[in-house]
């Protein structure tokens, strides 16, 4: 057995990959992750409703811990969180629903000029 490598087999190989790349149907470069599944974004926005509440958390119960008032700050800072959180989702779903409006405008601009 020698080092090298058959060079019929690579040969084989290299035109096998060819055929396949060949036959794949890929998106431009320019395309590929531009846009996001809708389950993408639901994650993102249960992630961003969950972070708010635990920095409000965080935060209430670190000025109770400071303060020595065990539950008021923890349950004002956790409904501030919870609020921030909303808002912030809120904002994420406006922005889908911008970038949905402009993905449909731009793929069919005949069907969006009578509205």
């Amino acid at each position: 057995m020698g080092t090298e490598p058959d060079p019929e087999r690579l040969r084989a190989l290299e035109e096998w990959l060819a055929r396949v790349n060949g036959q794949k149907d890929r998106k431009p470069r320019g395309e590929t992750g531009k846009a996001f599944s809708q389950g993408e974004m639901a994650w993102r926005m249960v992630i961003e409703l969950v972070s708010g509440m635990l920095l409000g958390l965080a935060i209430g119960y670190g000025l109770d811990h400071v303060f020595g008032t065990r539950p008021v700050f923890l349950v004002i800072f956790a409904l501030l969180g919870f609020a921030a959180g909303v808002r912030t989702m809120l904002g994420t779903a406006r922005q889908m629903t911008a970038n949905q409006k402009a993905t449909t405008q731009a793929a069919d601009p005949a069907r969006t000029e009578g509205k």
